[in-house]
């Protein structure tokens, strides 16, 4: 039978916020309530219960430890309602069946990270109460299961809606939501004992779930697991993409390593175009100079507010999404022009500090690269020093090959890029690459300053470099022909600072 009026329950919790609604629509239903220590003091001042001790015969005993832990317990939960034996168990060991339980679980995490002792963090492993959860949740074809306090304002509406009744689709959601929580807690509890043996291990468990149209391609099937509402909030435009979050998360990427105004347009998760400068506007037209081409169908992101003039000159360009902290009402009316266009509301850019991919057979875990330069990083090598405009560029340009595809050059001159090679297999290439770009959109490198993610194996880039009137260079070092490098440098009067830290990024 779906359709199940509750008749008893069990409340056993730890956390009481928002229980007494709770237990006021399972009195006007004429519910049995059984429970159990200080759950059972806080429902006697609100309704009648039933102490779980005067069920089982005995009291709670080791100190808590053991309170429901029984076969009239758990009896009642397990029971098959439509099974002969089952029912004629229930009668001989005169055990009543139990309908809906709540239940939730010691705060082992909250503990942990509090810097408890030991002994603290062990006794809030919970034994009974996730025996309860996974009990209710394998009989879902008869018991309800509500395993957070999250869960109590959909468990009134559900029991007002339905008349004190659940529904077997009803069952399934919350047993499921069960599974999930008792999957994490013990993970969490895994973690703690792997980190007292040093013992590296990957485990995830991350919901909800968001099927995306597709994945990187069409014929590809793509699913977003995590919570975006808490990253950014979409005011306007279409379902996000699978390859949009890509974008998407690059742009975040790149975005949180500028202090200043900067405007940026990602493609393929790449910087085309960025610029910082203390006037937005002026931000964003030298962003998009840097590649108005590539910019067409883009991403763009800013650190500050758009008002109505920025909002005019970017809704020249076509592009797909746009993140700002913040909007002017009349900039969101230029925006939201396009029926389509995504129009993204920062919220937080607080990154995970480790990322992982797939691959072969297992999975790669590192630390994010949270590495991003000022000035006390740099350490010159060449005779003559970079004059502070220059400093200014070169970490400008350092924070963007940070960011970019390997093999990556990039060229920056006065707090904008003015071009980049990305993704090559040489770093000539990638020099060449950017040149002929920056050329291409009539830049002059006079004065311009270049970025490596990595150390160049040769004087070959720099020898390239000073030909187009590039003055000074930034790159990790740690090549055994570094000083060769140099010393071109200083024959070539172009000054080079070495940070000491590499970008990789494939």
């Amino acid at each position: 039978m779906s359709h199940k009026k509750i008749k008893s329950a069990l409340i056993s919790v730890y956390y009481k916020d928002n229980l007494e609604k709770v237990i006021e629509i399972l009195q006007k239903h004429g519910v049995t309530i059984y429970s159990t220590g200080g759950t059972f003091d806080f429902i006697k001042n609100i309704t009648e219960v039933r102490s779980v001790e005067s069920l089982t015969g005995y009291p709670s005993i080791l100190g808590g430890r053991v309170k429901t832990l029984h076969p009239k317990v758990f009896g009642g939960i397990l029971s098959r309602r439509d099974n002969d034996s089952d029912k004629t168990d229930l009668a001989k060991y005169e055990i009543p069946e139990i309908d809906l339980i709540i239940v939730d679980l010691y705060p082992f995490s909250e503990t942990l990270a509090s810097g408890a002792t030991q002994e603290e963090i062990i006794e809030k492993i919970d034994i009974g109460g996730i025996s309860l959860i996974r009990a209710a949740a394998k009989n879902f074809k008869d018991t309800l299961i509500v395993s957070s306090r999250d869960q109590y304002s959909s468990l009134v509406e559900l029991l007002e809606s339905k008349n004190g009744a659940t529904d077997l689709e009803d069952r399934i959601r919350y047993a499921a939501d069960a599974f999930e929580i008792t999957t994490t807690y013990d993970r969490n509890i895994s973690d703690y004992f792997a980190s007292l043996l040093n013992k590296e291990k990957f485990t995830l468990n991350i919901s909800p779930s968001n099927k995306l149209r597709y994945g990187e391609n069409p014929h590809q099937k793509g699913v977003f697991f995590g919570k975006l509402d808490e990253i950014f909030t979409q005011l306007h435009g279409k379902e996000i993409s699978y390859n949009n979050l890509l974008d998407i998360d690059a742009a975040f990427a790149l975005i949180n390593d500028f202090k200043e105004p900067t405007y940026a347009v990602i493609k393929h998760n790449n910087a085309c175009g960025c610029a910082s400068d203390a006037n937005p506007l002026e931000a964003w037209k030298k962003a998009l100079a840097g590649d108005p081409v590539s910019a067409f169908g883009g991403i763009i992101i800013t650190n500050t507010s758009v008002d109505k003039q920025v909002a005019e000159e970017i809704n020249k360009l076509f592009f797909e999404i746009i993140l700002a902290p913040e909007y002017s009402g009349e900039a969101l009316d230029i925006f939201k022009t396009k029926k389509n266009r995504i129009i993204l509301n920062i919220k937080s850019n607080n990154r995970p500090k480790e990322q992982f991919r797939s691959i072969l057979n297992g999975v790669l875990v590192q630390d994010i690269d949270s590495v991003s330069e000022d000035a006390s990083y740099l350490k010159p090598v060449t005779k003559k020093e970079p004059t502070v405009q220059e400093i200014s560029d070169l970490l400008f340009a350092n924070k963007l090959v940070k960011h970019s595809k390997s093999n990556t050059i990039v060229l920056v001159k006065d707090g904008r890029l003015l071009a980049s090679g990305v993704g090559q297999t040489s770093r000539v290439d990638a020099l060449k690459q950017a040149i002929e770009k920056a050329k291409s959109f009539g830049f002059s490198l006079s004065g311009a300053v270049m970025a490596s993610d990595a150390f160049f194996p040769f004087p070959d880039c720099v020898e390239i470099a000073s030909k187009e009137g590039i003055t000074s260079v930034i790159q990790p070092g740690g090549s055994v022909r570094d000083q060769e490098t140099i010393d071109f440098c200083d024959s070539a009067g172009i000054s080079m600072v070495i940070t000491g830290y590499r970008h990789f990024k494939h």
